[in-house]
């Protein structure tokens, strides 16, 4: 439900119509998911359980705001798993890993803790069930996207990974009657409905999950951009240039005809993109803290934007528990000592 209106024409006492106000709509649902939420606590509560430093296997959520901030209280990023002392702690990130990496840390002995989000952890599951029921998988997404990775690791060699239409169309696989699909949690709707579309052109009998992989907060901010599109000259988007979902808001908004940029921070603003702007949106990809939109407004404002409009679209009251490893250790683990 939104909560403001669109007509931002000043009336005058004597009812002669007057400039318009510049605002912002500020978009509800915004920022932070579940899932992501969930991963960070688990890092933060790490910390305050076993002490630095604690590892963490690539980005624990794409933001670089949050992993600076994890950084300076003893989160040590790395790339892979063998950077990792042999028998330390190290936490996977919110995109899941392959099962290649999990033997990787049995091999070391380390002390995991799985951040994955289970919105990730059921399109993993739904791999495991179609490779063993003998399907090819087709898995729509972004091949470099740690998520893909860890998907497609669950059954490599029956799963090929597709990014665009022309790659559904040359694709080959042993019985064509016996094709399954699954999508990467963070792209936009209009993206996985064309590629499921074309699978099922190529593929009439193809079948997939019993409910989509995109995630709810993906979706969720997806349609709050396209509530207000059309009634804002500007859409800024909070997020890091390696956030899926992020990226994804930008284009469906230019997909409506409305300009937009993501912006990690409110520094990235161009004065020059307010030019001729009387409404701008203001949303926030699902790994961005609401610290960072906060300065975004405040710039705004600063910059003649007065009226700020929170616009929700619908409530987003989504909470997942934390991982059974971390709840025994915070229960079992004397406090560190401050």
């Amino acid at each position: 439900m939104t909560t403001t209106i669109f007509d931002n024409t000043a009336i005058s006492e004597g009812g002669n119509t007057t400039t318009k106000t510049k605002r912002v709509l500020l978009l509800k649902p915004r920022g932070f998911c579940a899932g992501v939420v969930r991963a960070i606590d688990i890092v933060q509560i790490a910390l305050d359980t076993f002490g630095a430093p604690i590892y963490v296997r690539k980005e624990i959520v794409h933001n670089s705001y949050v992993v600076t901030d994890l950084a300076k209280k003893g989160a040590i990023f790395v790339n892979e798993l063998d950077e990792v002392p042999e028998g330390a702690r190290v936490i996977y990130s919110a995109h899941g890993v392959s099962p290649a990496v999990r033997e990787r840390a049995k091999e070391r002995g380390l002390k995991v803790v799985d951040a994955t989000c289970p919105l990730v952890t059921k399109v993993h599951v739904e791999a495991i069930k179609f490779a063993k029921q003998g399907y090819s998988l087709v898995l729509v997404g972004h091949r470099d996207h740690e998520e893909v990775e860890g998907t497609q690791g669950e059954a490599p060699d029956v799963t090929q990974v597709v990014s665009t239409v022309q790659e559904v169309e040359a694709l080959v696989v042993p019985d064509p009657n016996k094709v399954a699909y699954l999508t990467q949690t963070t792209l936009s709707l209009d993206e996985a409905r064309y590629m499921i579309e074309a699978l099922k052109r190529k593929f009439p009998n193809i079948v997939g999950p019993h409910a989509q992989d995109i995630c709810y907060a993906t979706e969720n901010r997806q349609t709050a951009v396209k509530n207000v599109a059309h009634g804002a000259d500007l859409v800024l988007v909070v997020g890091s240039r390696n956030s899926s979902n992020s990226n994804r808001l930008v284009e469906v908004s230019k997909n409506l005809d409305t300009n937009s940029y993501l912006i990690d921070t409110a520094d990235a603003i161009q004065p020059e993109w307010l030019t001729g702007v009387d409404t701008v949106a203001v949303t926030a990809g699902a790994s961005a803290p609401e610290v960072l939109v906060k300065d975004v407004v405040e710039y705004l404002q600063t910059m003649g934007y007065g009226s700020v409009d929170e616009v929700e679209v619908m409530p987003e009251n989504v909470r997942f528990g934390l991982p059974p490893e971390i709840v025994q250790a915070i229960a079992s683990a004397p406090p560190v000592a401050r």
